[in-house]
């Protein structure tokens, strides 16, 4: 069976069987298309195209500013299992954009041992939220890095510990649901002396200098460690998305202003990768996108309201909404 087909502006008789395959070959090519993005501005302006969320409402990242967050009573978050060491191998990546942590789940075997994945709640977060994994962003500059602004900083590199909620079984699909996922955000300024807990993970970027690259760390490590001694009690939090395609707005964010150390040599390593697109694998972050009518709340700490239960009788902080 033969049909007529204009191909490259040819009309050829050609199988069905090579229509298929023609077929075929398109769409990998499609998918392999929406895989790979750029982070120059003219990139960004073309997620959307292969994304519809990245031209949504709820965007991330924003700049944030002290004098027009909203203070509001509510629970600090709660970070469960953060002291507790990761389950191992541990797989870090250079996958073009970031490098990601990815954190395996203990088995079944394990938590019926006691053993339990890391997971945090609190604040205004919409249920409990079980850790996935840990990637970053940088910047080719001391000056830039960081997704989000505070009080007009944007710092050098920005951390993201990404959790989903435990309801739903899979990231995929919690990403799917406006209460899908929940982000915790650090900030990383220059510094003299080393981030200790940072060095388990600097010490393998050198094995993932290419795109695609990874490599199973023989060690592991605490959520804490990466997290020093900042105080962990103040915290800004606002309903956003994604950062990278697919932009999904299924993001609570919880973003904490003290910066934690990093040194020069440390960032060094971070910007001696490589990425698929354009050579240098540097300022990986995504532009400034407008917050619209969403209230940034940040906790206000006060000494009268540290129990949950005075908290949960108030019930502000539950009945303040994301939008005004």
């Amino acid at each position: 069976m033969v049909q007529n087909i204009m191909l490259f502006g040819y009309s050829k008789k050609i199988s069905v069987k090579c229509v298929l395959i023609i077929q075929v070959i398109l769409l990998s090519l499609s998918k392999g298309a929406n895989s790979h993005f750029g982070y120059s501005e003219s990139n960004q302006r073309r997620w959307g195209k292969h994304h519809g969320h990245c031209f949504g409402k709820l965007q991330s990242p924003i700049s944030i500013q002290h004098s027009k967050s909203v203070p509001l009573h509510m629970p600090a978050i709660d970070l469960i299992g953060y002291h507790n060491l990761l389950a191992h191998p541990l797989k870090l990546m250079n996958n073009g954009h970031t490098v990601s942590v990815t954190i395996p789940k203990f088995s079944k075997e394990d938590i019926e041992g006691g053993e339990f994945n890391p997971y945090i709640r609190g604040g205004k977060l919409p249920g409990v939220f079980e850790v996935e994994g840990v990637h970053f962003h940088w910047g080719d500059r001391n000056n830039r890095g960081a997704e989000h602004v505070i009080n007009d900083i944007r710092y050098t590199m920005e951390m993201h510990i990404v959790h989903r909620n435990k309801k739903y079984e899979k990231l995929a699909d919690a990403l799917e649901q406006k209460d899908g996922a929940a982000v915790l955000g650090f900030f990383f300024t220059l510094d003299d002396s080393d981030h200790e807990g940072l060095a388990a993970i600097n010490k393998y970027l050198p094995l993932i200098e290419n795109s695609n690259e990874s490599v199973y760390m023989n060690s592991t490590f605490t959520l804490s460690s990466l997290l020093s001694h900042i105080d962990l009690d103040k915290f800004y939090t606002y309903k956003g998305s994604l950062t990278t395609p697919p932009c999904s707005e299924a993001i609570t964010w919880v973003l904490y202003p003290e910066p934690l150390p990093i040194s020069s040599k440390q960032i060094s390593r971070f910007r001696q990768l490589q990425d698929s697109i354009d050579g240098a694998l540097v300022d990986n972050y995504r532009s400034l996108q407008p917050i619209g009518n969403r209230r940034v709340f940040v906790r206000s700490v006060n000494v009268h309201h540290t129990q949950l239960s005075k908290l949960e009788n108030e019930v502000s902080y539950k009945k303040w909404d994301w939008f005004f």
